[in-house]
């Protein structure tokens, strides 16, 4: 019996404190909360390269003709 007491107290005890929250709102706020920037046009990295090709030809022959000037 007295070998197990002595055992227990040798070993160290479990530990209470699993989670906390404090300051993080603090250190969050001191460069401020900041939007995430917006793209204008999304990344086509990993888009389907047969829909690429077929998108780079539907824009090049898509482009309205410029009228001759009129003088």
């Amino acid at each position: 019996f007295f070998f197990f007491f002595f055992l227990r107290l040798r070993c160290a005890m479990a530990k209470s404190k699993n989670h906390t929250n404090h300051n993080q709102n603090a250190k969050a706020h001191a460069n401020g909360i900041k939007k995430p920037k917006n793209q204008r046009f999304p990344s086509l990295q990993g888009v389907d390269p047969k829909f690429l090709r077929n998108m780079r030809f539907a824009k090049k022959h898509n482009k309205i003709p410029k009228e001759p000037k009129k003088e």
